[in-house]
């Protein structure tokens, strides 16, 4: 039988903000019984993402601007998934809107929360390599999408030397590779 631990007691919630983001702003009673407020990001629905091989031994990456890091980073293609999609039709409409690739096989790779000490929803990655091309439909301004096909062992030096920052792409790669559903040869 499991031990039950104790918990926060919520007393109160208030929108902070409601965007395109949902952050509430709770009031608390901390375990030692003093009060608090703390904010947490409900957003509707989920993110998902795929991390897409060729028969080539090269992965196809997203390369984004990322207004919060004011950088161009690579990720995945992939997005938020409203909760009317299940998580294959969110991750198949947003590889087709970023890149242009129509997954015909999708391979669940892990279900995950990005931050839980500020949100609670989850994102999914997938794994494909049975795809088929077809032209990218993204019309929002505010996402410009550069795909880029990069060889297996290129990318894995990206990691090795801490040039990769996404999360989703961070926790697909190497579920993919302790899948063996990427495998890195020895030099």
């Amino acid at each position: 039988m499991k031990k039950e631990l104790p918990k926060w007691k919520r007393t109160g919630s208030r929108t902070a903000y409601k965007g395109r983001v949902h952050v509430l702003e709770y009031d608390v009673e901390l375990l030692d019984g003093s009060p608090s407020k703390y904010e947490v990001d409900h957003s509707d629905g989920k993110a998902v993402a795929v991390l897409f091989k060729t028969k080539d031994d090269e992965i196809i990456l997203s390369h984004q601007y990322r207004f919060p890091l004011d950088e161009w980073i690579y990720d995945l293609p992939g997005g938020g998934s409203p909760a009317s999609e299940t998580l294959e039709e969110g991750a198949k409409r947003e590889a087709l809107e970023e890149v242009g690739l129509v997954p015909n096989k999708l391979v669940k790779l892990a279900t995950f929360y990005p931050n839980p000490a500020r949100t609670d929803w989850t994102a999914t990655t997938f794994f494909c390599d049975d795809y088929e091309e077809a032209k990218a439909t993204e019309t929002d301004p505010s996402e410009v999408v550069e795909m880029i096909k990069m060889p297996v062992a290129e990318f894995a030096k990206l990691v090795d030397e801490g040039h990769i920052v996404d999360p989703m792409l961070l926790v697909a790669w190497h579920t993919a590779i302790r899948k063996k559903l990427i495998v890195l040869k020895d030099k």
